[in-house]
């Protein structure tokens, strides 16, 4: 068994992809709009479906807003160097919630940015301590 994909459903798809190839890196693996179902579904990721998990991105074409609930904690994403993935984030116009540092009680650096639709991203150093 492996870990397919992560849906998160977005407002505006265009903005979201944008977001997460420029910004984050990602590449649009596919895409397909499904008029009869009045949604489309986009699949990002860093590497190909058959050996990596994606991000797939649903836009229901008649739904202007989401809830975002309690229970939904955050996308975790390996990078080398957490300060410097905030940088390049904040040069590119992404938000970032949490500056890189150690986490409480650990030694591990990571930090926190907020895609389009307020989703949380976890950046994690890939030489963590713990």
């Amino acid at each position: 068994m492996r870990l397919l994909h992560t849906m998160l459903r977005v407002t505006e798809l265009q903005k979201s992809i944008d977001f997460y190839t420029n910004t984050l890196g990602m590449e649009l693996l596919r895409s397909k709009d499904y008029p009869e179902g009045r949604f489309t579904l986009a699949f990002l990721g860093y590497g190909d479906e058959a050996e990596h998990t994606a991000l797939e991105l649903t836009h229901n074409w008649d739904v202007d807003s989401y809830e975002l609930g309690n229970a939904y904690g955050h996308i975790a994403i390996e990078v080398d160097d957490v300060y410097k993935a905030c940088e390049a984030i904040k040069s590119k116009g992404g938000e970032i919630v949490r500056e890189a540092g150690p986490m409480k009680h650990s030694t591990t650096i990571l930090a926190f940015a907020k895609d389009p639709d307020g989703y949380m991203i976890e950046l994690l150093c890939s030489k963590r301590a713990d």
